[in-house]
């Protein structure tokens, strides 16, 4: 009851006191984009185009460690991979971590 006219009228007025106290999420949104966001959305992207241009004779690193040669390209999901000498098995494209070595384009002739 005791309140002042100048402060009673300051504290309803929240104009420029939101703007500066919302400034804080803004910046810590920002710099949440451009350190974590960007550049994971980046190496998405680099791995998508790495699996799709798996081929023949690629030696890939999977991400269980495992070291390979591609043989045969089965479809846009799965590639067959030569793990030893006579050693083959059938594996899901996005499970490829790496490509060691690209090969040459296979010729159709061959």
């Amino acid at each position: 009851m005791f309140i002042t006219p100048a402060y009673a009228q300051t504290a309803g007025a929240g104009g420029p006191d939101l703007l500066i106290s919302m400034l804080p999420f803004v910046a810590i949104f920002a710099i949440m984009y451009f350190l974590i966001i960007r550049p994971q959305q980046k190496r998405m992207k680099a791995h998508k185009e790495m699996i799709a241009n798996l081929r023949r004779g690629d030696v890939v690193v999977t991400s269980g460690g495992l070291i390979a040669k591609v043989v045969k390209v089965v479809d846009d999901a799965e590639i067959q991979v030569e793990l030893a000498e006579g050693v083959k098995a059938r594996l899901v494209r996005s499970m490829v971590a790496e490509v060691r070595s690209k090969s040459e384009p296979v010729k159709d002739g061959e």
